[in-house]
């Protein structure tokens, strides 16, 4: 086994407060590995804040948002996934859901107040749609939308029913140096932020995905799919309510055998707290010990962060690094126990009817930008365009 498949384990453990992988790979689902991990079933039901349910298990991140609401005090009630497979893998990691016999089932649970998923990424919005028109909040895992045609009926629904719609960005609300960086910028640790830099470079193993993750229709493209954690970011730490996209670009450099596949990104934006650019690929080398080096670079008036969140390349071991340079000295800051607020402060949202988690306008713009990008996008590569 080489060890990059061990450590892309490791990330999605520390994503999932240490969740398991899948036990069987179903030709629909991502990041299907095995892994023994032992069972966690968060609070009991008398003690628990809220309860909720999970439809849709085609992504492993569905573990790590899981065990965010588990975290945040939420009891897990059911699940339902249309693949066997993953759902027996799902239930050994948490026994205390009910396997539901359908969809319905759960969206017609008035005891549930919150519906997870982490289904194929075309299926989440109109997913989302029927969860808020069944009197319940939803978060998805991103892309939690693929089209601006479902952005926009996203949006009506939400606006008529005023239930939450959530996107797990979880390269912001899961890495504890991403928020930890959060933390010092909202101190003037770097003065005014000027710009944000998003690199989200992964390993693509082609072997171990389904047939859906090289179709654009499906995923929606590489700037709606990794884009999206750093569209997420830019508009955070910014502290942009308006933003536009300045350009964008799209290719399939290596991949000429999947026809509407991308395998490289980039795009530049504005916004009225500052500028971003991001640049996402599928280009991460068998000889890098992680799926990728992800990174964020924080532009300050009187400073800059560099947030390292996997790996930093031949020096300290481990992930979640964070490097603070201000105008006295540099800094090396170890956020591995650094907490993460998002899930309870989700599952307080759901209570209170709040946006502490995340403001929803926030949620949409970010989707909203990097669906005008792939839109936009101009085509690098030399091939032709990709007709969908």
């Amino acid at each position: 086994m080489k060890r990059y498949d061990v450590d892309r384990r490791e990330f999605l453990g520390r994503l999932a407060g240490s969740a398991a992988a899948l036990t069987a790979a179903s030709t629909r689902s991502v990041n299907a590995r095995p892994r023994q991990e032992r069972p966690v079933t968060g609070p009991a039901n008398s003690t628990a804040r809220i309860r909720f349910g999970v439809i849709g298990l085609n992504h492993s991140h569905i573990y790590g948002q899981t065990t965010a609401v588990l975290r945040g005090g939420g009891a897990l009630v059911s699940v339902f996934a249309t693949e066997s497979d993953l759902a027996t893998a799902f239930l050994k990691r948490f026994p205390q859901a009910k396997l539901a016999r359908s969809e319905q089932e759960i969206l017609e649970d008035a005891s549930i107040q919150l519906v997870l998923s982490a289904a194929i990424p075309d299926e989440r919005g109109p997913l989302g749609i029927r969860v808020m028109q069944h009197g319940k909040d939803y978060m998805a895992d991103k892309p939690g939308i693929t089209t601006l045609e479902q952005l926009a009926e996203v949006r009506r629904v939400q606006a008529q029913t005023r239930r939450i719609y959530s996107i797990m960005y979880s390269e912001r609300f899961e890495n504890r140096a991403t928020v930890r960086a959060a933390e010092l910028v909202k101190a003037g640790a770097i003065g005014r932020v000027v710009q944000t830099i998003g690199l989200g470079p992964h390993r693509m193993s082609p072997k171990t995905r389904p047939a859906w993750f090289f179709e654009r229709p499906r995923y929606g493209g590489i700037l709606c799919d990794i884009g999206s954690h750093q569209a997420d970011q830019f508009l955070f730490f910014t502290g942009s309510t308006r933003a536009e996209v300045v350009c964008a670009q799209t290719g399939n450099f290596h991949n000429p055998q999947y026809s509407t596949f991308e395998d490289f990104g980039d795009m530049t934006m504005r916004g009225n707290g500052g500028t971003g650019y991001v640049r996402v690929d599928w280009f991460t080398p068998d000889g890098l010990a992680t799926w990728g080096d992800g990174r964020l670079t924080v532009l300050g008036t009187d400073g800059f962060i560099e947030v390292r969140k996997n790996i930093d390349i031949a020096g300290r071991p481990g992930g979640n690094h964070l490097f603070l340079v201000d105008q006295k000295e540099t800094r090396h800051i170890d956020c591995r126990d650094v907490p993460l607020p998002y899930g309870e402060q989700l599952v307080s949202d759901v209570l209170n009817r709040t946006e502490v988690a995340m403001p929803q306008a926030h949620c949409f713009l970010a989707t909203e930008l990097v669906l005008r990008a792939q839109a936009q996008a101009q085509r690098v590569d030399g091939l032709p365009s990709p007709r969908v």
